[in-house]
């Protein structure tokens, strides 16, 4: 029986911490090591963590990431270790390093350089144009690649299969976006069952900045099915047994593959070349208790199937905040509590992340704040247990309008006062963060955020979107979802049932000035994340007044969202780096 124990260690790595990277992958090995496995592997740039961005553009940076890379050498004695480095040699490559009993056995250059939404790689990576390779260590034949190289259906891993690899080990840094996770699966079971190998994919996990990669690492037999998978949204250390002797009969027993190894052949293309080594020496392995760790779960109950896309993204935005917030030092964080479903949202996903002591929420009734806003708020808190202050803008605002009194002369209020009211909010909770230390959140959400319903150095003022790329009707089934799990209103029941309103004016409502949010949801989901053009989405049954206007705002507001704080990505399409246009644009359609 050819048997392999594989070892994925599926690690949160922070961006530029090569020394804490690289004693993660240490203790990662090691554990591998205890488990008895022949073959151990960590993510796509586990060393340096990514995306790196231009620190791949300083010398330094490259040279004290090979020297991790010596160091995690030292301790490979008795096991192959398969991790992720920048290798600096004619160019720059994104790598992995294949090590086995303290020798450097190969690298492999990752060949499919992704270039679209938030990826950049050709800025910094050349792409292989080596022959590629495959190990033999002891029984054992694999292959491995890089992140994108699993996703094209041509990929490297066909000439790895056909050349005799009968395991793929793949590292990757897939982030997140809702959905991903089964699609991820799909695909990695397809290529498996296509080339008729075993496959170990092993994703990041952690927040970086607007990235959230959520794990969910894979082993998929040769048979695509999956038989071990890594918890979604936490760090994870997946140990499992495969029969290699299996792979060589569905080999045997599958026609296609068959031939496509004589038609290789007969091409005269080049195989991969074969590198050799003896296996290490070990200790007949332990029979395992686990092989697979089920995705972790927010609920305390049975969700109903509606719920589980919610359950994905609550657990992924609670992830990206907890890891900004830890990542760049902060302890605290402050953000307004206006008594409205979004700051509502924004202030639970806190909670859960960072504990209810490291909340700050701030209560900041105006001159059109109603008192039913302001007890939604208070009973917020109380439902959270989060630290609060009470701090009226009123007499601020009051005290801008007269001091504005004499230039205004002749104007009605408009816009300009209620903006004026939003800064005020935002000087308040800026003035809080200068003082101790907090990390401001904003709390619009995608919808808001879309069409430009948010005030520039005002609710816009902070340091992390935690809602930015969720839209409106999703933010309410993102409550729903957590008082279902909670089993109480724990985000107010009032909070959630009222109509939407800035109260920056009497009697103000948010449908005063855009479609119910069912329908502005629809069209811009069309338009910012299908592309499409106003004639599409009329024909889709929106009426072409609205669109017209819809789309008006969300051309208009492309300023606004330049100068917008980060947000977390929760979307195929979130705005930033996922979706770049110029301010300056007379283009309609």
């Amino acid at each position: 029986m050819r048997q392999v124990r594989i070892a994925m260690a599926q690690m949160n790595a922070t961006v530029g911490d090569l020394e804490g990277n690289t004693a993660k992958i240490i203790e990662g090995v090691k554990r591998a090591k205890t488990e008895n496995a022949d073959i151990v592997t960590f993510p796509e740039l586990a060393i340096t963590g990514y995306p790196p961005l231009d620190l791949l553009l300083k010398p330094q940076f490259l040279s004290d990431n090979r020297a991790m890379l010596e160091r995690i050498l030292d301790h490979t004695q008795g096991i192959t270790a398969v991790v992720g480095f920048v290798d600096q040699q004619d160019d720059i490559y994104n790598a992995a390093a294949i090590l086995h009993d303290r020798q450097l056995l190969g690298i492999y250059h990752k060949v499919f350089l992704p270039n679209y939404g938030v990826f950049d790689e050709n800025r910094y990576f050349q792409s292989a144009g080596e022959t590629q390779r495959i190990y033999r260590v002891g029984d054992i034949t694999f292959g491995v690649n890089v992140c994108e190289d699993i996703w094209y259906p041509e990929g490297p891993m066909v000439l790895q299969a056909l050349s005799g690899a009968d395991l793929i080990l793949n590292i990757s840094a897939s982030p997140y976006y809702a959905g991903k996770p089964t699609y991820r699966e799909h695909m990695t079971s397809v290529r498996a069952a296509d080339s008729v190998v075993v496959v170990a994919y092993n994703n990041l996990i952690g927040g970086q900045d607007r990235l959230i990669f959520d794990g969910g690492s894979l082993l998929v037999n040769q048979a695509g099915q999956i038989i071990a998978r890594g918890k979604l949204f936490e760090e994870d250390f997946i140990v499992a047994d495969i029969d290699l002797d299996d792979v060589s009969v569905a080999k045997l027993s599958d026609p296609r593959h068959r031939k496509a190894v004589l038609a290789l052949k007969m091409s005269g293309e080049p195989l991969c070349e074969k590198v050799c080594a003896d296996a290490s020496a070990r200790k007949e392995p332990t029979r395992l208790t686990r092989t697979a760790a089920s995705s972790a779960s927010s609920a305390a109950r049975p969700l109903p199937d509606e719920m589980l896309p919610m359950r994905e993204m609550y657990d992924a935005l609670t992830l990206g905040l907890r890891d900004y917030v830890r990542k760049n030092g902060f302890k605290k964080v402050v953000l307004g509590l206006s008594g409205g479903i979004d700051s509502a949202m924004v202030a639970t996903i806190s909670m859960d992340a960072l504990g209810a002591d490291n909340v700050v929420g701030v209560l900041m009734p105006g001159p059109f704040s109603s008192q039913g806003s302001i007890d939604d708020a208070k009973q917020l808190v109380e439902n959270l247990g989060i630290q609060h202050h009470l701090i009226s803008i009123t007499p601020i605002y009051e005290a801008f309008v007269g001091q504005l009194a004499e230039a205004f002369a002749g104007r009605k209020p408009d816009v300009a006062e209620e903006n004026l009211q939003a800064r005020c909010r935002g000087n308040i909770l800026m003035a809080l963060s200068n003082k101790f230390g907090y990390l401001t959140l904003t709390t619009g959400n995608k919808s808001e955020v879309s069409v430009g319903y948010a005030t520039l150095y005002g609710d816009m003022a902070g340091g992390l979107g935690i809602i930015s790329d969720v839209p409106k009707t999703t933010v309410y089934a993102l409550a729903e979802y957590r008082n279902y799990i909670a089993g109480r209103d724990l985000i107010p029941r009032a909070t959630i049932d009222k109509a939407p309103s800035a109260e920056l004016r009497a009697d103000q409502k948010d449908s005063d000035s855009l479609p119910e949010y069912h329908v502005l949801d629809g069209i811009l989901k069309a338009y910012i994340e299908h592309d499409k053009s106003v004639d599409d989405i009329v024909a889709l049954g929106y009426d072409p007044h609205v669109v017209r206007d819809v789309i008006r705002k969300v051309d208009h507001s492309e300023y606004k969202r330049q100068q917008a704080a980060p947000a977390l990505k929760v979307s195929v399409k979130a705005f930033g780096p996922d979706r770049r246009l110029p301010i300056t644009n007379k283009y309609q359609g």
